[in-house]
């Protein structure tokens, strides 16, 4: 396995509008995109930053994964992503070599990418999503 990229650093906010008024009027950061993504329960809200960008994550009920976050750690850091080209495969890899999963087949994520997530315990501590974006129809 082999990332490619950062793909994203991802921020758990209480209030999504709160938190885009410091990160966009205060640091001068603009919006790529917000959407609702039901399947993992959050509003994300994605912003530039060079050849990354920083998610904001709000919660859309205080039972889903970002909700129970909040509640148990406030806001702030919640993950780290790195892109690959071929989740599967990476997954695969990973619990071939024995590391915690907490999905061990992708999901569908912001934008349309596929999503997993390995478990803190198999990173040092940090939640670590992978994602392989969308391909494109061009």
């Amino acid at each position: 396995m082999t990332p490619k990229r950062l793909d994203h650093i991802a921020v758990a906010v209480n209030n999504l509008e709160e938190a885009l008024s410091f990160y966009v009027n205060q640091l001068g950061l603009s919006v790529h995109s917000i959407e609702e993504v039901k399947e993992q329960g959050v509003r994300v809200a994605k912003l530039r930053l060079g050849s990354t960008h920083i998610e904001l994550l709000e919660a859309l009920g205080p039972e889903t994964p970002v909700g129970k976050f909040l509640q148990q750690r406030g806001p702030g850091l919640h993950h780290i992503c790195l892109g690959v080209d071929d989740i599967e495969a990476d997954l695969a890899t990973l619990k071939s070599s024995g590391s915690r999963l907490i999905d061990e087949t992708a999901k569908i994520g912001a934008e349309g990418a596929k999503i997993a997530f390995v478990h803190p315990r198999a990173t040092g501590g940090v939640l670590l999503e992978l994602a392989e974006p969308r391909k494109s129809n061009s």
